[in-house]
């Protein structure tokens, strides 16, 4: 059976494609413009682009994207591109410190997930999403562009605020990889500029340069010349290019402008190993980049072709790396090789591998050898068909899903174009050019082109990174450069044959089930949702949407969980559902089923929760019956398979070997046990040995007593389907499910968080950092009021963690509350507060997290700042009710609290009514100073009285 609806789609995109195809493609024209987007140039050399898109509606995404970043910094501005970007948020012509912030809150636009910012190396990029519910909203944020572009105040007070906040965002990223990077790029960059112009500078400028300085590098780089302005969104394209013109017309170019130079990667001159090591590094890598060459822009159609013949190899080279991982013992936990781009203008082929116990030479092997193999032999026919396959269904969707997509998504690519010059044809004319161009690629030209560009014993660098050994470690992996060059020599040497291509099955399933029924369908009109009962019981709830034209989401619930399996089966419940899904499904491994489901969307997975379990799936609106045909496989035909089992444990085994090497997993750990003690039921930082006490029969076991019967589960569907459609496909494979008795409800393990004040303090890392985690929790009551209300006083606590931490303090980044509520197993509450900082500013960080906790407290929140976060809910709502998923855990939540799912429609009436005495009463009900657990982690070196930690090496 197949839905109707479902092949009028799929005619109307063929359709499509053959009225477009109706016009000669010829290799040598240029690339066009996509027609919906208008793309201009102001007199002074700005560019602008323009498009007019209502997904969101009311509202519109605007962009000031600067082609200047840490390259162009000069000796004594290292930071400073960076820093120049936070300035943009501490006073301007028409915004004083903060004053920008503040407003844009007002009008329910959030610092941090809506407002924000990036500096890398060629480009700074300003983001400001702008809500059109009021007109002078989109005037006041191209105000803000404006500003951003040649506003900016740089108050010497103002910088000196801001200097502490940015030593905390390089805090942050202090730690293991940060430490080898530093020793890698030199290397991996050729002795390029790029190495010594890592964004977040240096410490020691960013403490001490006057303001004089970074104004330079204002006044030398933000000009209009090397800026573009974005607006996409709901609005009016006649109306914002005037806006443009109104606002960035008048800018003006230095009058004698420094050269906006790219900088080079030179050519490597000879082959050569390097080898890294820390002792907090979590994994173990090897990589290896081939010589570096320059990337060819797409100017013409028959670069887009070429590029699309790049994709086809990657995609086949990429599924026989992951092959490999699929042996009992896999060479690598995981591997690749690809051509990649390496920085602006620059691409390598380089291969990649994250180690396991077997160490380097196996990987090494591996990478080398199925490199060698694809050079010397190429791919199948198979292969080419099912990449071609997949490769035009990706654009089919894309091309489904031109009216429906969100506006953020198309000032990426205009972002991208005019930073890179990556072509922007429109989705039409890519869809054309896959349709005509796709099915004329032969498999001569992908494998000359393979054997063109994947090396062949050429000069490489060849890296290895990892955990430094301890003293006496007779079994440490780590190789000297010698040895590492050697195993690549070595596997060069080794001969290779052509890959074989192993038989499988065609189709999951031979066809639908008989027997099964409907034997009651009921509509919720408020939210149009069809509710169904079929004839073995399983309850189906169905809302078709039509917020994207070809994505239909599934998930289902029942009570059960781990919950229902002893302390001595724990481990095997809670990796039961991945062992399963590791191992495929009937007659099919996991690469088997990608094979068969070539050129289809589909992807189910099945979950067994701590209370409850489940499925969650998505696919296309044409493979809706591939989806559930999975569904019912892991029903009916889940498979036993003692390799892929084995290759899944030792892969967990060795990703968990040196997870408590890291300073933040100790510090989860910790909290985690300080909250909850020791028991096997308390999720920490898993360890190898925790895989021990898995075993193949006893994952398989505990998982079919859960979904060996469908009994009491319901299942959701959300998405671009016709209700009476896809009716038959749910009644037959759905309404055929196995429904014998089993249990249906949680068990209470008795699992709960500790009572009184806790305190503990974790030393590990090498670096001067801390973080701190504050967590109160309790039981409560549950009510959805309460919930919510719990939620606004998380939020206007951040909004005075910003303020007061971050702003006026200058003691953190980020970092605030998270606060959650539930009533299963039993009503209780968490509040969560985690701040990264100095360990000298602990004390000074706690002391004023506890001051606003009490003025919280004692006053409440201002009207102003829960006008603020009211607003950003319901703005977010608004958008959220246009989206699949949002339904999707709405509906399956509605499940597990047992309530009515048109709930949802009070929410922006819920939210309007939370008053300022009520987040207060809920500080004081939930903020309970007798009743918290406090943990710190201070580096070892605090501990080890200011002992020497050891640094990233190289060996």
């Amino acid at each position: 059976m197949k839905l109707s609806k479902l092949r009028l789609i799929s005619g109307a995109v063929l359709l499509a494609c053959a009225c477009m195809a109706q016009a000669e493609i010829r290799l040598s024209d240029p690339l066009p413009l996509a027609p919906e987007v208008t793309v201009g140039k102001l007199p002074n050399g700005l560019t602008y682009y323009i498009k007019k898109n209502d997904r969101p509606a009311q509202k519109v995404e605007l962009r000031l994207v600067v082609k200047a970043g840490s390259i162009l910094e000069d000796e004594d501005q290292q930071g400073l591109a960076h820093f120049t970007e936070h300035m943009a948020f501490n006073g301007s012509t028409h915004f004083k410190r903060n004053e920008l912030i503040s407003y844009l809150q007002s009008i329910g636009v959030k610092f941090g997930a809506d407002l924000n910012a990036y500096t890398s190396f060629d480009e700074t990029v300003y983001v400001l999403p702008i809500p059109t519910t009021k007109k002078e909203n989109l005037e006041k944020g191209f105000l803000v562009l404006e500003d951003w572009a040649h506003g900016l105040k740089f108050n010497p007070a103002d910088i000196n605020s801001e200097r502490g906040i940015i030593l905390e965002e390089a805090r942050l990223g202090k730690g293991a990889n940060d430490r080898m990077n530093k020793l890698l790029y030199p290397k991996l960059l050729n002795g390029s500029r790029y190495a010594e112009r890592m964004p977040i500078g240096k410490e020691s400028i960013l403490k001490t340069f006057k303001p004089a300085t970074i104004k330079r590098f204002y006044n030398d780089w933000y000009r209009p010349d090397l800026m573009a302005v974005m607006v996409v969104g709901d609005v009016d394209p006649k109306q914002a290019e005037a806006m443009i013109r109104q606002h960035f017309g008048k800018l003006k170019n230095p009058a004698k402008p420094r050269p906006r130079l790219y900088a080079e990667v030179p050519q490597r001159s000879q082959t050569e190993a390097l080898v890294i090591t820390d002792k907090e590094a979590p994994d173990d890598t090897v990589f290896i980049r081939y010589p570096i060459r320059p990337a060819p822009e797409a100017v013409t159609i028959a670069d887009y072709r070429r590029q699309m013949i790049e994709n086809l190899y990657g995609q086949m080279l990429s599924a026989r790396m992951q092959e490999l991982t699929q042996q009992a013992n896999p060479p690598f936990i995981q591997g690749g090789s690809s051509m990649g781009k390496l920085v602006r203008g620059y691409e390598s082929f380089s291969a990649y591998a994250l180690l396991g116990k077997g160490g380097v030479q196996p990987a090494i092997n591996a990478l080398v050898q199925e490199d060698e193999r694809a050079r010397r032999f190429g791919f199948t026919q198979d292969e080419l068909d099912r990449a071609r396959k997949n490769m035009l269904r990706n654009y089919e969707r894309a091309y489904s899903e031109r009216d429906k997509s969100d506006s953020a998504g198309f000032v990426a690519e205009y972002s991208r174009n005019f930073l890179e010059q990556e072509a922007i044809p429109g989705i039409a004319n890519e869809l054309m050019y896959a349709q005509e161009l796709l099915p004329q690629v032969t498999l001569q030209e992908i494998n000359e082109t393979v054997a063109k560009v994947i090396p062949d014993q050429q000069k490489k660098l060849v890296v290895f990174m990892g955990a430094t050994p301890k003293p006496g470690d007779k079994a440490s992996t780590v190789p000297t450069q010698q040895q590492l060059l050697d195993a690549v020599a070595q596997a060069e040497q080794k001969k290779v044959e052509p890959r074989a291509e192993k038989a499988f099955a065609s189709k999951l399933m031979d066809g639908p089930p008989a027997g099964g029924s409907i034997v009651s369908e009921t509509l919720n009109s408020a939210i149009g949702v069809t509710e169904l009962k079929l004839g073995n019981g399983v309850r189906v709830l169905l809302k078709p949407t039509e917020f994207k034209n070809d994505q239909v989401l599934m998930g289902s619930t029942r009570f059960g969980g781990q919950s229902l399996f002893g302390d001595a089966d724990i481990y095997n419940a809670r990796y039961a559902s991945a062992v399963v899904g590791s191992m495929g499904l009937k007659d099919l491994a996991p690469l088997d089923l990608q094979k068969v489901l070539a050129g289809k969307t589909v992807n189910v997975g099945a979950s067994l929760g701590e209370l409850s379990e489940g499925f969650g799936g998505s696919s296309s609106s044409a493979d809706v019956e591939s989806m559930l045909q999975m569904v019912n496989l892991y029903f009916t035909h889940v498979r036993k398979d003692a390799g892929l089992y084995q290759s899944f444990i030792g892969k967990q085994q060795d990703l968990a070997k040196n997870i408590l090497a890291q300073p933040e997993a100790v510090f989860y750990d910790a909290i985690q046990h300080a909250t909850f003690g020791n028991g096997p039921r308390v999720e920490g930082v898993p360890r190898a040995e925790d895989f021990n006490k898995v075993s193949l029969d006893g994952a398989l076991d505990v998982f079919q007593q859960r979904f060996s019967s469908a009994r009491d589960m319901t299942f959701v569907f959300t998405g671009s389907f016709d209700v009476d459609k896809i009716k038959p496909l749910i009644a037959s494979y759905l309404g055929t499910l196995p429904v014998t008795d089993l249990p249906h409800a949680y068990r209470d393990v008795g699992l709960r968080p500790v009572k009184g004040v806790v305190k503990k303090a974790v030393y590990m890392g090498s670096e001067p950092k801390s973080t701190i985690s504050l967590t109160f929790n309790g039981d409560v009551a549950y009510t959805d009021e309460q919930k919510l209300t719990l939620q606004a006083l998380g939020e206007v606590l951040n909004l005075k963690v910003i303020e007061v931490l971050r702003e006026k303090m200058s003691m953190i980044y980020g970092g605030g509350f998270e606060t959650s509520m539930g009533q299963h197993p039993y009503g209780h509450y968490s509040v969560a507060l985690t701040l990264p900082t100095a360990p000298e500013n602990v004390d000074k960080v706690l002391a004023a997290a506890f001051a606003e906790i009490n003025k919280m407290k004692t006053d409440g929140p201002t009207a102003s700042d829960l006008d603020k976060v009211k607003l950003n809910w319901i703005t977010r709502h608004q958008k959220s009710m246009q989206e699949n998923e949002y339904w999707m855990n709405q509906l399956v939540g509605s499940v597990t609290q047992g309530r009515d799912p048109a709930h949802i429609l009070q929410f922006e009436q819920r939210v309007r009514a939370i008053t300022p005495e009520a987040v207060k009463l809920a500080a004081q009900r939930y903020l309970d100073m007798n009743n918290y657990v406090q943990v710190v982690l201070y580096p070892e070196a605090k501990k080890l009285s200011g002992s020497k930690i050891s640094p990233a090496k190289v060996r």
